[in-house]
């Protein structure tokens, strides 16, 4: 009995040792988010393509804005390119936790709180990624969406967030696109007004 339990043990053990390293890192990902919980930070376009020529030298602000165990909500903000001129408040990156890893999704929102006809798009980590940075293919439902309204150039769409000890990263790549803001986490600033519809 005594061996069996012994042996019972070890195999839990070992369990333990082989967890999939996934979690460790996403674990860590997640929690080095949730440690900005609160704070807003100042940004720029960190990328130089033509299609985002609109965003260059722009004033530019992300805010960790709502945080529980399981979702981290991250509202984007860019001075003079909203609809008046001003600020465009449309942007929310919305982090969640899932049974296999992590999800990406992008809320927008028109100035009127209504929802975009592209809104609810991202995708799912498909590997461990690591503590500073995860990635996030496209996702069935996004490639759907994609096509069904004309955007079917997007269903090849990655994004990915990479947050360091000095700052954040979101991108998205596909082959021909390379989109990239960074936001300084030395550099914080006052937080902003809620996104368009919160």
């Amino acid at each position: 009995m005594k061996t069996a339990l012994t042996f019972a043990a070890a195999i839990a053990l070992t369990g333990c040792a082989t967890t999939p390293a996934a979690s460790n890192s996403q674990d860590a990902f997640f929690a080095a988010l949730t440690a900005h919980c609160g704070k807003a930070y100042a940004g720029k376009l960190a990328s130089n393509q033509e299609a985002d020529a609109d965003m260059r030298g722009k004033t530019m602000v992300m805010h960790v804005r709502s945080c529980t165990p399981d979702r981290i909500e991250i509202p984007f903000h860019i001075d003079g390119v909203g609809p008046d001129g001003g600020w465009d408040r449309s942007r929310t990156w919305i982090i969640t936790r899932t049974t296999t890893g992590l999800r990406l999704k992008h809320d927008h929102r028109h100035a009127d709180g209504s929802k975009d006809e592209l809104t609810m798009y991202g995708g799912d980590t498909s590997d461990a990624g690591t503590a500073a940075r995860q990635t996030f293919p496209v996702d069935a439902e996004s490639i759907a969406l994609f096509t069904r309204t004309g955007r079917s150039v997007s269903n090849s769409n990655i994004w990915s967030v990479e947050t360091t000890a000095d700052s954040f990263t979101y991108g998205l790549s596909r082959e021909g696109r390379d989109f990239r803001v960074t936001f300084d986490y030395r550099q914080p600033v006052a937080p902003p007004p809620a996104p368009w519809g919160w």
